[in-house]
């Protein structure tokens, strides 16, 4: 193993690639906001060189609690390039459960987004070590509190546009910290690792077919298990980032018109309010795919977004996972069935992604497969190298 033949994976090298072989390619659009490959990758160099000034180095945490703005999508790369872990807040959570993960989290620096300035500032006021803060101004808030020392775009500003980079020495290293829930107990927090987040991202790409230059629409949350690795697939593809603050169904359906969408992904509440829409707005949709996860949607929904014109993909995982982790592959001879049956189909079959090792249905005591009928109550299990480092 020599640097002629090995280097260790890592999706900051997806950004690399999309600016130095597409600069001028359209990146991010936000509202009247456009930005191209070249300035994304400038601005989370810039962004990487902010945080080093603030003291921050390789395995230090930085939080945000942002929605589907620029910014987030920086942040998935910035800190990374110092080896530094991004820890992305839930935007639902009270103050509590925020103090406790900035602490737990040995947070060094927090991002905040304006409109959640009450309960950001309730956060740091319970912190038993609150971190520094940088306040993001995003054009389409009005109102909201300023609680850091610096806003977002001066702090890049002041920065270095050329910062020296490299990648992990150690591909194992952490790159993202998430807090899953469980019933009881505080959250607990999963590390993902440089490997498993590109490989994860490519996984993306190939059990979604995704073609170079795929128009994706944030329609689920960033601090989701990393909006399920997205903000470093679409760079693998040199696609572009769609941003929404929050889910608007009208805004939604109008966004995919106007920008040419070709993927999204959502919850099945997500599908069901869009299939819900008045007919008169679900035009211009044909040949966009939507990814649902967890439960599958029923038939009715099913059956109103392929009338749509909409490619519907049920996939399954968690936060230890890096998000899904499985997907159900369809059939060639699904397509002649009614749609009822192709959704019962949807609920039961599911494969582990190519890049996942392996996933069985277990017995939770013995540890044996279960018989494969549909009926038999197991476990799902995961092994591979999409499964998170630890808690």
């Amino acid at each position: 193993r020599n640097q002629a033949n090995y280097t260790a994976l890592s999706p900051i090298s997806f950004l690399r690639k999309a600016a130095t072989v597409h600069p001028q390619r359209l990146a991010v659009i936000h509202g009247e906001r456009r930005l191209n490959w070249a300035q994304v990758y400038q601005r989370c160099r810039r962004l990487a060189s902010a945080l080093q000034t603030m003291g921050v180095t390789a395995g230090d945490t930085v939080a945000a609690l942002l929605p589907n703005t620029p910014a987030m999508i920086e942040l998935h790369y910035g800190p990374a390039m110092l080896g530094a872990v991004l820890n992305t807040l839930n935007t639902r959570l009270d103050a509590e459960t925020l103090a406790f993960m900035l602490d737990h989290g040995e947070a060094k620096v927090v991002f905040t987004d304006r409109e959640f300035a009450p309960v950001m500032q309730r956060a740091l006021a319970l912190c038993k070590q609150p971190p520094r803060v940088v306040d993001v101004d995003d054009a389409e808030v009005e109102e909201g509190e300023w609680l850091g020392e610096i806003e977002y775009e001066a702090l890049l500003a002041a920065a270095d546009p050329a910062f020296a980079f490299d990648l992990p020495a150690d591909e194992w290293s952490a790159i993202a910290l998430n807090y899953t829930s469980g019933t009881t107990g505080d959250p607990k927090g999963v590390v993902y690792h440089h490997r498993g987040a590109y490989l994860n991202a490519i996984a993306n790409v190939i059990d979604w077919s995704m073609p170079q230059h795929a128009v994706y629409l944030w329609t689920l949350p960033m601090f989701h298990c990393n909006g399920w690795c997205f903000p470093w697939t679409i760079a693998a593809v040199a696609g572009t980032h769609v941003c929404l603050r929050r889910f608007d169904r009208r805004r939604v359906l109008d966004l995919m018109r106007t920008h040419g969408v070709t993927h999204y992904c959502g919850a099945p509440v997500v599908h069901a309010a869009l299939a819900a829409a008045p007919e008169e707005s679900k035009h211009g949709l044909a040949g966009i795919k939507g990814q649902v996860a967890g439960a599958a949607p029923p038939a009715a929904v099913l059956e109103a977004m392929e009338r749509m014109g909409v490619e519907i993909t049920h996939v399954y995982g968690l936060t230890e996972v890096y998000g899904p982790a499985s997907v159900c592959q369809p059939q060639p001879d699904w397509a002649g069935l009614p749609v009822d049956a192709r959704a019962e189909l949807n609920s039961r079959q599911g494969v582990a992604c190519l890049l996942q090792e392996d996933m069985q249905v277990l017995h939770p005591q013995t540890l044996q497969p279960v018989p494969w009928d549909g009926e038999t109550v197991g476990e799902i299990m995961f092994r591979g190298n999409i499964t998170m480092k630890g808690y």
